[in-house]
């Protein structure tokens, strides 16, 4: 819900056709399906298992980076833990 109407830009950045007829649910789901397909198509694992024991170290670091600010949602260093557990 934070992201307002990006996902459609991001959608007609990747080539999905009538996004202007989507509602806000469909080009957000037609933006991460074309960003997903496109890591696939060039070999981008799907999972981060290797991360395991690094987790706390990439949270922090993630939570201390300049660009953290312009994040749609705020995170906490627990916040960043749990979404890289859930890609894991």
């Amino acid at each position: 819900e934070c992201t307002g109407e990006k996902y459609r830009e991001i959608a007609r950045a990747m080539g999905v056709k009538d996004v202007d007829s989507m509602t806000q649910e469909e080009y957000r789901k037609a933006a991460i399906d074309a960003v997903r397909k496109l890591s696939v198509d060039v070999g981008i694992p799907t999972k981060l298992e290797a991360i395991k024991e690094d987790l706390q170290f990439l949270a922090e670091s993630a939570h201390a980076d300049a660009c953290a600010p312009g994040n749609p949602k705020d995170a906490s260093v627990e916040d960043l833990k749990d979404l890289f557990r859930k890609v894991m």
